[in-house]
């Protein structure tokens, strides 16, 4: 019951996503990106240091080394990566190994990211782009530091989610938005008050990594662009959700 709790809340992440990115009129998203600052927490920028940019850069081998195996999108699906709702079109799907999700909790191993990232390509075969790593929820910024610096690499995770109650779904979307990530209620007090139930973190920390790019920014991007690259399709995780 849990698991279906959380497919549920999953599914209004990447509909609310996909309703912006397929989008509304110009008004409502511009209001959508308003409120979605308030869904999303990002680890604070560091001043480098020293080790920073080698150690940056061999995650960014290892990352290289990691996926290198998985251009053909087949070979990911077998072995045990598996596609999170791929009948839904999304800018950019996650094949999730959910064992590698699990370890990461607890040890990050940059050989065995928790998801691959691929773009659909128009043969409906996929395209891989990168990896993502994650993290626990209540890891602390100072663990993510040691695990990619953050100086370098800005985690996030998506937060202040109000699920709307019954008859109220279609507030989701559009420039009156309410509930969920592109939604104006950011507060369990004003989510308590309109009926929902809220969510202060949903799942945990996550950081994408591109490592066939060859500018830093889209290296390690966090925001939207051409290529799909860091959009709000990526809850997929076995986080906790509290």
């Amino acid at each position: 019951m849990r698991l279906m709790h959380r497919a549920r809340i999953l599914i209004l992440c990447l509909a609310s996503a996909g309703a912006l990115a397929a989008g509304a009129d110009s008004a409502g998203s511009a209001e959508g990106m308003a409120n979605m600052s308030g869904h999303m927490y990002m680890t604070t920028l560091r001043s480098v240091k020293p080790n920073d940019l080698k150690q940056a850069n061999d995650l960014i081998a290892a990352a290289k080394a990691a996926i290198a195996p998985y251009q053909d999108y087949k070979k990911a699906l077998a072995d045990g990566y598996e596609i999170f709702l791929p009948n839904l079109p999304q800018p950019q799907y996650h094949f999730t190994n959910y064992e590698n999700g699990l370890e990461a909790r607890s040890h990050f191993n940059p050989l065995k990211p928790t998801s691959l990232l691929y773009k659909k390509t128009p043969d409906g075969g996929y395209k891989l782009l990168g990896a993502m790593y994650t993290d626990r929820v209540d890891a602390s910024e100072d663990e993510l530091n040691e695990r990619i610096p953050l100086s370098i690499a800005r985690w996030h995770q998506h937060i202040n989610f109000c699920k709307a109650p019954e008859g109220q779904k279609a507030l989701y979307f559009g420039p009156d938005a309410k509930f969920g990530l592109l939604g104006s209620i950011s507060t369990k007090e004003a989510c308590d008050a309109a009926g929902g139930v809220f969510h202060p973190h949903i799942f945990g920390w996550m950081v994408h990594v591109y490592p066939y790019e060859t500018d830093p920014k889209k290296i390690w991007s966090t925001s939207d662009d051409d290529e799909g690259h860091d959009n709000m399709t990526h809850s997929a995780m076995p986080m906790k959700m509290n």
